[in-house]
Formats: C-alpha cells, sequence, structure tokens
C-alpha cells in the first residue's frame, strides 16, 4: 500500500476520530475510530476512498436524526439503513 498524496511506502495504518457534515447539511458529527492512513514522509493523514465511500453511503441511508454527536466508525456502519443502498450513486 502506498500513500495516495505523494506514493511513499511508509504508511501507517491507525483509528482516529474524524468530523464529518451530516447529508443535510444540519450539523457535523465526529466519528470516532475510522481507518485512517498517516504518510510518515508527506505527514498526510487521511482516510482511503474506501472509508470515505462507507461513511459517506451510511449517513445518506440512514435516519441521521437519531445519530449523536459522537459515534464511532462501527457503530455508524451497524446502524440500520432506510434503503439497502444508495441508488443515487452511479459509479458502480
Amino acid at each position: 500500500m502506498e500513500c495516495e498524496w505523494c506514493s511513499s511506502t511508509k504508511i501507517v495504518s491507525k483509528t482516529e476520530s474524524v468530523f464529518w457534515e451530516l447529508p443535510d447539511g444540519s450539523r457535523a458529527i465526529e466519528i470516532t475510530e475510522t481507518p485512517t492512513v498517516i504518510c510518515n514522509d508527506c505527514l498526510m493523514t487521511y482516510q482511503c476512498e474506501r472509508v470515505v465511500k462507507e461513511i459517506e453511503d451510511q449517513l445518506f441511508l440512514i435516519d441521521s436524526k437519531i445519530v449523536g454527536k459522537v459515534i464511532s466508525f462501527n457503530e455508524l456502519l451497524k446502524m440500520p439503513r432506510l434503503l439497502k443502498k444508495n441508488y443515487f450513486d452511479f459509479t458502480s
């Protein structure tokens, strides 16, 4: 695996807190224990595209009104969805 920013192989996988705006724009939440990549060369800290897509799809498909100010990544992904999949995602 290599850094998406500088292509270095000196990367570390960790879990970190991230802050995400809800799809309706009403507020932001903290998502703890989110899979994160940290590059030791360019010092970027980011979530890979797969993780970003998982978060965005899940937030779009759940009743975001019941999400608290802070939730773990795993708790978020386990929340029941209103739809089975994101029917507005035409990338796949």
